[in-house]
């Protein structure tokens, strides 16, 4: 299971992380995180599989749904395919 951060531990530290929204399009109406990549968990999945987001590998990525836990099973394919990965603690919702 991926590591979780809390909302007020990425503020802080916002700029040395790649972030990774993986919620699906309509959910974006509620808000999303700025310089936030949207994703959606199947696209990630596949963009993970498929190797055609090895440019992020370098970086510390951090995943966020609305809630957590698709946050977290993103995070999760990541950490299992070499990506340095944390989740959103309780997603979304913590953030606002």
């Amino acid at each position: 299971m991926a590591e979780k951060i809390t909302a007020e531990d990425l503020k802080k530290d916002l700029n040395n992380y790649v972030i990774i929204d993986v919620r699906e399009s309509d959910e974006l109406n509620s808000g999303k995180i700025e310089s936030s990549i949207h994703m959606p968990l199947g696209l990630c999945i596949r963009n993970i599989k498929k190797k055609q987001i090895e440019e992020l590998k370098d970086k510390k990525i951090c995943t966020y749904c609305a809630s957590g836990y698709r946050g977290n099973i993103a995070a999760d394919e990541l950490i299992s395919e070499g990506f340095t990965a944390v989740t959103l603690e309780k997603g979304f919702s913590s953030w606002t």
